[in-house]
């Protein structure tokens, strides 16, 4: 069994993943625990039924079925931690819309389509780290990691709202590793490659091509998994990476070089 993180006084070191209850943000989960975190799962379905998943293999995890969007909901689970005794150590900003969306013409998306994508792929993430900041400059700082994508790298067609969240959120990446150092907190992305997770096969025809174009994009030419993106979380969570910050970490088998 992995040895828990703790502070010196003996408190479980936490991490909070929001959309861990599947897919990526759910091997985010696995291999945080495996490190030694306890950690929070945040969803808005099948929370507690992943982190019990884990806590059945023998880890620390708790979920929390909760939107990303409203405070209200982070101050809940926020609380409890503190309540129970952990220590807030970090954040894994994984929660996005992207599976089951449609593809556009930027002439197609209407307002309230744009701002939905937008609400939860930035204001989501910007909310979450407003939340958890107090509590990691508190604890003597910690680590922020945002999910990004190569989307806005590359400069996809057909999700012009979704592409254009993802680069926001590298944008505010930088902007908020900027404003948080001098509290000891580093901010990074990851930005993958499209990933066969659960949640994309909600589209099937979508999922072909996408598929299709990533792979043949890359200098690996094979599909891109979540625990291929397992160990570049656990670095930046982890201290080899305290000195790194506002960067973004591509992992897309080579389809983008940086």
């Amino acid at each position: 069994m992995t040895s828990l993180k703790t502070t010196k006084d003996g408190s479980e070191l936490a991490v909070v993943v929001t959309g861990g209850a599947r897919g990526i943000g759910h091997a985010f989960a696995q291999r945080l625990a495996q490190d030694g975190f306890h950690v929070a799962i945040v969803d808005t379905v099948g929370a507690e039924d992943s982190a019990l998943q884990l806590v059945r293999a023998g880890f620390s995890a708790k979920g929390y079925t909760a939107n990303v969007t409203k405070a209200d909901d982070w101050d809940m689970l926020l609380n409890d931690l503190v309540s129970s005794g952990k220590t807030l150590h970090g954040l894994v900003n994984n929660a996005a819309m992207f599976a089951g969306m449609e593809m556009l013409n930027f002439e197609q998306v209407t307002r309230d389509e744009w701002l939905q994508v937008m609400e939860v792929n930035t204001y989501g993430p910007f909310l979450a780290i407003q939340k958890v900041t107090p509590l990691l400059a508190a604890n003597g700082g910690g680590a922020i990691v945002n999910m990004a994508s190569t989307a806005p790298l590359k400069g996809i067609t057909g999700m012009p709202h979704y592409v254009s969240s993802k680069g926001a959120v590298i944008a505010m990446t930088r902007s908020l590793a900027r404003e948080l150092g001098d509290r000891g907190i580093n901010v990074n992305a990851i930005a993958p490659g499209f990933t066969l997770s659960e949640g994309v096969f909600l589209n099937k025809e979508q999922v072909e091509k996408f598929r299709d174009i990533g792979k043949n994009a890359r200098a690996m030419k094979r599909d891109q998994l979540p625990q291929d993106l397992q160990g570049a979380v656990s670095f930046l969570m982890g201290l080899d990476s305290s000195f790194m910050t506002g960067q973004t970490l591509v992992v897309d088998g080579g389809a983008y070089f940086v």
